[in-house]
């Protein structure tokens, strides 16, 4: 609930200096959508009910159809989370070798990849649209490269048609991991039937989730049903029949459940989604520093992510420091994704990764910071923390002040501490 009579007007009013908090409740980034709870029992029950609660039940193929009618292709095989679809993807495309991934995405594309033995090249993406540059993925091409894998990041399709004449011209196979873009359009045409294939997430963090979920949807019939098989222990048809090696990545019925539910509301999900975007990208508007990524409104989107970039030279404070400021008023801002996957492990430790070079990536790790949104937020809570950002900002010089005070203060703190528990340091006291 937000404390509508608080009136914030200096930086001492912010709650990281000793004011309260704006919120009285956290505000979190990707809080799940519940949809119509009544209907998701229902279809519990009628699970319940069948006994038949995993191995490709009634909810589980009516889900792989609707994936099919919204996204228009031919074939959704789901899965239990995208990464395991990835995964198993990748068993189904043979790949070997390299797999050119984008440096700033989240680390489960890189680690599908790296489990499975195969060689992330991390590839820089571009400034303005965050998805990976498609100018700089020629040079990183070896013999050694099976496949180049996008990343619709933030549901903002990448550079398809680029993509897909690379991968043509070097003989590689192209897919997508389209874990935020579910509902998407490139160029009017929805996400879901490019390259070989793509992958979405139904985490609980999305909007349209099934609990934990993923798909693989491709046009490719031969593909579709290989990945059928794989994802069922190599089963193919009844369970007497297996025709090589799989694993266990089947959706159950509760999570399908889920997913129904919450494809029943979708329109009305995207609408509030969007809303809320419009009003940050209004409230935010003329904020020195402050760049919300924008979206192609020509295009299909979730408009789930709200997403800033700050500049520390313009706004007068780091990102850290904003998302530091914006917690303390119960607002749980996120850094996404910090750092880059050149820098986390096992990769920073790989020699093979030593000096390479990703400048995008880490400027944008250092700068990007994602702010709650959607049904949980609503208009007047984003009314709320873009009057707190626009204070912080314009008190930009007095923030830094007070944090500078505070971090002397625990630096004082904690040598006092040290000195005090050091049995060679007398500290002498005055009672």
């Amino acid at each position: 609930m937000l404390r509508t009579a608080i009136n914030k007007a200096r930086a001492a009013d912010l709650a990281i200096f000793g004011g309260c908090p704006a919120f009285e409740e956290a505000l979190y980034v990707g809080r799940p959508n519940l949809g119509d709870r009544r209907l998701f029992l229902q279809r519990v029950n009628a699970a319940l009910d069948r006994r038949w609660l995993t191995n490709h039940g009634p909810f589980a193929r009516e889900f792989e159809q609707r994936i099919q009618s919204r996204t228009r292709v031919k074939h959704a095989v789901a899965v239990c989370n995208a990464t395991v679809g990835l995964e198993i993807l990748a068993r189904a495309l043979d790949l070997s070798g390299e797999v050119i991934v984008p440096a700033f995405t989240f680390i489960a594309t890189a680690h599908a990849f790296r489990w499975l033995g195969l060689t992330p090249v991390f590839c820089d993406v571009d400034p303005s649209t965050h998805n990976i540059d498609p100018l700089q993925i020629e040079s990183l091409i070896t013999p050694r490269t099976s496949a180049i894998v996008g990343v619709h990041l933030w549901g903002r399709a990448c550079d398809v048609d680029a993509l897909e004449a690379l991968a043509r011209r070097h003989a590689v196979k192209l897919i997508f991991d389209a874990a935020h873009a579910f509902g998407s359009s490139y160029r009017g045409r929805r996400v879901g039937g490019f390259g070989d294939a793509e992958v979405f997430s139904f985490h609980a963090t999305k909007s349209i989730n099934a609990l934990e979920g993923g798909a693989v949807v491709t046009n490719n019939a031969a593909l579709a049903e290989r990945l059928r098989q794989m994802r069922d222990f190599g089963f193919a048809g009844d369970h007497d029949d297996v025709i090589g090696a799989g694993t266990n990545g089947k959706l159950n019925e509760i999570s399908a459940a889920m997913g129904l539910t919450l494809l029943d509301s979708m329109d009305d999900i995207i609408a509030a989604n969007r809303q809320v975007y419009q009003r940050y990208l209004y409230g935010l508007s003329g904020i020195p520093g402050i760049r919300p990524v924008v979206y192609d409104e020509c295009e299909e989107n979730t408009f789930h992510y709200v997403i800033l970039e700050v500049d520390e030279t313009r706004a007068g404070l780091s990102r850290d420091q904003l998302m530091e400021l914006l917690r303390a008023e119960n607002v749980m801002a996120r850094r996404y994704f910090h750092p880059g996957c050149h820098r986390a492990e096992p990769y920073r430790s790989d020699p093979q990764y030593a000096g390479v070079k990703m400048p995008v990536t880490d400027q944008l790790a250092q700068r990007v910071l994602a702010l709650p949104s959607g049904g949980s937020v609503g208009i007047d809570k984003a009314d709320a923390i873009c009057r707190l950002i626009r204070l912080a900002v314009a008190e930009s010089a007095q923030v830094r002040s007070l944090f500078a005070a505070q971090a002397d203060l625990a630096q004082y703190q904690a040598l006092f501490t040290h000195s005090e528990n050091d049995p060679r340091v007398t500290v002498e006291r005055t009672v």
